[in-house]
Parts: C-alpha cells; structure tokens; sequence
C-alpha cells in the first residue's frame, strides 16, 4: 500500500517535469518524418506518463480554482463554450445527411443512375452505395462531436430515482461524484481503448497497448503508413478510418466535459441555489417555446 501511494505521488511530482520536457522537445514526437517521433507520439498518446500529466493538470486548476473561484466559473464558461461551438457547427451533419439521403432516392428510383458525379474539369464519380455507406460517417459526427454540446443543453435523458427528491446541495454532491467515478473514468477507458484501435488501422508494425517505448522504437525502423481503406462492400464509403479518429476525440470531449461539470457543480454547491445555471449558454427556441427547451 505504502508503495503504491509513493507511486502516485512519484509520477505526480515527474509529471511536470514530462510536460516541460515534452513541450520544449516538440521535434522529437511531433516531426512524424522522423518514424522514432511518430512511435513516441503513439506510445505517449496511451501512456502512463500522459494520463498523469492531465490528472496533474487538472488538479493544479482545480486547486486554484477553490482558491479563486472566478477562476474556475472561467474555466466553466471556457470549456462549455467549447462543447457548445463544436455541437452547434457538427450538428449541421444531421441537415446534410437528410439532403444527401433525398439526393440518393431521387438518383435511384428516378434517374436510375448507379453514381453520382460532382465537380467541374476532372469530376467526383463514386458509386451510389459509396454516397448511402457515408450517411453513417455524417451520423457518427452528429454523436461523437455533439454529445457534451447536448449535456450542456440539458438535453440528455436521466434515470431519476432520488436525484429530484434531494436537497439542492446534495444534488451537485451527486453531480459531483458522478463526474469523479462515472464520466472521467469511462472517458479514460474509451481513450486508452481507442487510441491503440485509430493507430492499428493507421501504420503497420501495428501498436499493442502492452508495447513499451523501447519495443515500438525498435519497430519504427520498419513502420510504415497503411491507413484503412476497405469498405463493407467493393464500392462502399472506404473512409472508415475516420470512425477510429471520432472515437478518440469522443473520449476527449467527455473527459474535458466532466472537468466542465464538476467545476459547475462545486461552484453551484458553494454559492448556493441561487448560482445555479449561472453564465450558462444554452440555446432558445424562442419566446412562448420554454416547455419544449432541453428536450430537442
């Protein structure tokens, strides 16, 4: 027990030394013509030095935040308004799915055309099972990049068992708590899950989770690009890669979300019932719509 608590704390204190070295080192994990750099930058992406540098990171903020709380109601309002631009720009992949979904009925069933051509000079043919296939590439932005945009607009669906008959206070214990052992851990799993998946289907020695530094440095000197391309059908969306680049930042979105929440909960805690919802932006449907706001 002793030894694990020393190393925690060991890798709290190497943490900013990692950070310091990384970012005034930029060349030798972010030049990728460089394969030694591209394998560092795959191996720290999953590593235990990255997840403490962020664990670090966020309690340094979090402990000036209790010291300076508008401090923290700026750390609020600059990462909700981060979940909201995001949600907000992605969520026009919905409206372009429906159009794209019309166009391909009217060239089938009326014009009878097995493609679809765009551009002018040298155009843009591809198959129409290419243009059905990626209608599932636009839903998978709408989910992955607008899923913190929707919890900040209150419009995730909550089991209530006790949360409704709760104290005010007590409720953002819940919120709280929820963030702690609930959202950060689930974001960190999907991260670690879904960082080695995206670099699998990326370069070929493919990474493994259980691969040290020194044993992908050593298959850098045969590593290589091969990024996915095979469809589901001959013809088909053969961009599936980019599915593997939404799960990561999926993850990243709801870790930095759940910092997001648990600032707005303590704050809201501390201050009190009337704090609540403050320097919230949630969108409108306008006046005489308020009954229908949250559940869109």
């Amino acid at each position: 027990m002793l030894d694990a608590i020393l190393w925690f704390f060991q890798n709290i204190g190497l943490a900013f030394y990692n950070f310091g070295y990384a970012i005034t080192h930029p060349q030798l994990w972010l030049n990728w013509s460089d394969k030694e750099a591209l394998m560092r930058f795959v191996y720290y992406g999953g590593s235990v030095e990255f997840f403490y540098v962020v664990l670090t990171a966020f309690l340094v903020l979090t402990a000036f935040g209790i010291w300076k709380n508008q401090f923290m109601w700026g750390c609020v309002r600059v990462l909700e308004g981060f979940a909201n631009a995001v949600g907000r720009f992605f969520a026009w992949a919905g409206l372009l799915m429906v159009i794209q979904q019309i166009i391909i009925v009217f060239i089938q069933r009326i014009f009878a055309r097995p493609d679809i051509v765009l551009g002018f000079g040298i155009p843009l043919e591809l198959d129409i099972s290419w243009w059905s296939e990626e209608l599932k590439f636009y839903n998978a932005l709408v989910v992955a990049l607008c899923c913190t945009y929707t919890f900040v607009q209150g419009g995730h669906v909550r089991v209530d068992l006790i949360y409704s008959a709760v104290k005010f206070r007590t409720k953002k214990v819940i919120d709280m708590v929820g963030c702690l052992i609930f959202m950060m851990p689930m974001a960190v799993l999907t991260w670690m899950y879904g960082w080695y998946f995206l670099w699998r289907h990326l370069i070929v020695p493919k990474p493994s989770a259980s691969d040290t530094l020194e044993r992908l440095l050593l298959k850098s000197r045969a590593v290589r690009w091969n990024v996915e391309t095979i469809g589901f059908s001959p013809n088909g969306f053969n961009g599936y890669f980019l599915f593997k680049i939404l799960l990561v930042a999926f993850a990243a979105m709801v870790f930095i979300h759940a910092i997001a929440f648990f600032y707005r909960s303590y704050l809201e805690w501390k201050e009190g019932p009337e704090s609540e919802n403050k320097y919230l932006d949630k969108d409108s449907l306008g006046e005489g719509e308020e009954a229908y706001e949250g559940t869109h």
